[in-house]
């Protein structure tokens, strides 16, 4: 029992840990100067490069059993990864990126409460008022509530990418028995091709400015926040509830408000303060329950 309480908790910290280099991501796309599909396609396409790399360097040997009695979830779960980037980038571009991020996040309800008919778990009703309570916190955050309004489209295609990381979530239930490496490069650059067509479509050489430091902000983003972080987010994903990987996925856009706040030197009002504490509040709250 106390082997398994520490596993858990090492599983939580990986996923907090991801979760939380996740939330520095935009603080990072704001000194990009290329298209936000063109960054997420290079997140795909270097993550997946550096992880097949790294393996050869620690003589990882992929699970090709694995892999294949795998391959089909593997190979939706990264489709869905790449819709839920297409469309969450559609949506910035359509509304504000507070609204689009707000319709992401619904993305954890929604898996609190398809996980009983889709993955056969329990629900644990205890933790359904953590999850309304961290929604509003999303509420307070957004801007909402000083009357921003939002383009129906933008909130459609916020809703798309919602529904696209519910799809990666439901797929990870799925998968069992395949190394945490071997998922990631999979999904990673499955991904990444579901990402190609979107940025060609879209693809107009005046919106490209490869100056030195954008260039190093991408590998960075390839490496560390996509690479390693998938690592741990996917690891964690696998092996806690499905509830505790909802509250706690919500840490994610506080941590991009705190990075807007101290580094950007961006305003928050009052209510975006209080937004971020119930956050932090619910998670932990969650945990204890």
């Amino acid at each position: 029992m106390e082997n398994k309480a520490v596993n858990l908790n090492a599983e939580r910290g990986k996923y907090i840990t991801a979760v939380v280099i996740y939330g520095t991501v935009g603080m990072l796309l704001r000194y990009v100067h290329i298209p936000s599909e063109a960054a997420a396609l290079c997140r795909g396409l270097f993550g997946s490069l550096f992880l097949g790399f790294y393996c050869l360097i620690i003589r990882h040997r992929p699970d090709w059993t694995a892999i294949r009695n795998n391959l089909k979830w593997l190979l939706f779960s990264g489709v869905f990864l790449g819709l839920n980037w297409i469309f969450l980038f559609a949506a910035y571009i359509r509304t504000t990126v507070a609204i689009a991020s707000l319709c992401n996040y619904l993305a954890p309800v929604i898996v609190v409460v398809v996980a009983p008919v889709l993955l056969k778990e329990p629900m644990d009703k205890r933790k359904l008022p953590c999850v309304a309570a961290a929604l509003a916190g999303i509420v307070l955050i957004s801007g909402v509530l000083r009357g921003e309004t939002a383009d129906i489209v933008g909130v459609l295609l916020g809703l798309a990418a919602a529904l696209g990381f519910v799809g990666v979530v439901i797929c990870n239930r799925k998968i069992s028995g395949l190394p945490a490496m071997d998922k990631a490069v999979i999904q990673l650059f499955v991904s990444a091709l579901t990402i190609l067509p979107y940025v060609l479509l879209r693809f107009h050489a005046e919106d490209y400015v490869l100056d030195s430091r954008s260039i190093l902000i991408i590998v960075i983003l390839g490496v560390v926040h996509t690479g390693f972080a998938y690592c741990l987010y996917f690891s964690g994903m696998k092996t806690l509830p499905v509830q505790t990987v909802a509250i706690l996925g919500y840490l994610e856009p506080v941590v991009s408000v705190l990075c807007s706040v101290f580094f950007l030197h961006e305003a928050l009002p009052p209510e975006g303060w209080a937004g971020a504490v119930v956050i932090i509040a619910t998670a932990l709250i969650s945990e204890i329950l």
